[in-house]
This record gives structure tokens, C-alpha cells and sequence, in this order.
């Protein structure tokens, strides 16, 4: 049931994002994948772990770099970025004893990430969205 609602949620946000025109903005899922990375950081928080925190931060500093090199070069690299944060949801638990995250969440999370990683995909591989950034100096 995580998959469905992970997917359903990720599809309303693609669906916003287009209605809104918010995805014409190159920041715009770049964003999103520090966003989504983030939440570790706050499960990390609330279950009163530093060492989870500090394992987290480098999975955030990790996630957010890609989306830093994604936005500034090609976005294909944000596509690569929310895929592989999937697949780091499902291997999450593995990798990090992280006492604040709900059970239900890399499952959840991981279905969002590839939803939105093949919606960002499907608009470069469309010509929706420019892939490279343009300079304008």
C-alpha cells in the first residue's frame, strides 16, 4: 500500500508542478530532491540519534550536490539523482539505524522518487524542459 500512495502523492505533484508551471524553473526539482533527501535529517532529529544524524547528513550532502550539479549543468543528473534516492530508500534501512523513520517510509519514498525521476524524465525526453542550463554571460 506504501507503493500505491507514494506514486499517487508523486503523481499529484508532478500534476500540480505542470498545472502551475512551477516545473518550467529549472530549480524546480533539483529542489525537490534536497527536499526529499531532508527528511532523513528530521527522522534523525526526532528519534534523538546523532549518529544517525551524522550518517544522514552525508546522504543529504550527497543527494543535494547532485541536484547543485543537475541544476547548474543537466538536468538528467536530477533524474539520476531522485532514481538513485529511490533505491537508497530501499536499501535505507541497511545503511542507517535511523530510530525516526516510519516503517511505512522508504517504501513510500522510494515509489515517489522513481515516479517523480521518470516524470522529470519524461519532460527532458520530450523537449518540455530544457536538460542543459543556457548561459547567459
Amino acid at each position: 500500500m506504501e507503493y500505491v500512495i507514494g506514486t499517487v502523492v508523486a503523481l499529484l505533484t508532478a500534476l500540480f508542478a505542470r498545472l502551475t508551471r512551477f516545473d518550467r524553473d529549472r530549480a524546480f526539482y533539483p529542489t525537490v530532491l534536497v527536499v526529499i533527501a531532508l527528511y532523513y535529517i528530521l527522522f534523525a532529529a526526532m528519534g534523538g540519534s546523532a549518529h544517525a544524524l551524522r550518517l544522514e547528513s552525508i546522504q543529504l550532502a550527497i543527494f543535494a550536490g547532485i541536484a547543485v550539479v543537475g541544476f547548474r549543468s543537466n538536468l538528467w543528473w536530477v533524474v539520476a539523482g531522485l532514481a538513485g534516492h529511490g533505491v537508497y530508500d530501499l536499501a535505507h534501512g541497511h545503511l542507517v539505524a535511523n530510530p525516526g523513520v516510519p516503517v511505512w517510509w522508504p517504501s513510500f519514498c522510494s515509489a515517489a522518487d522513481v515516479f517523480l525521476a521518470a516524470s522529470l524524465g519524461w519532460l527532458l525526453y520530450r523537449g518540455a524542459l530544457l536538460a542543459r542550463a543556457v548561459r547567459l554571460s
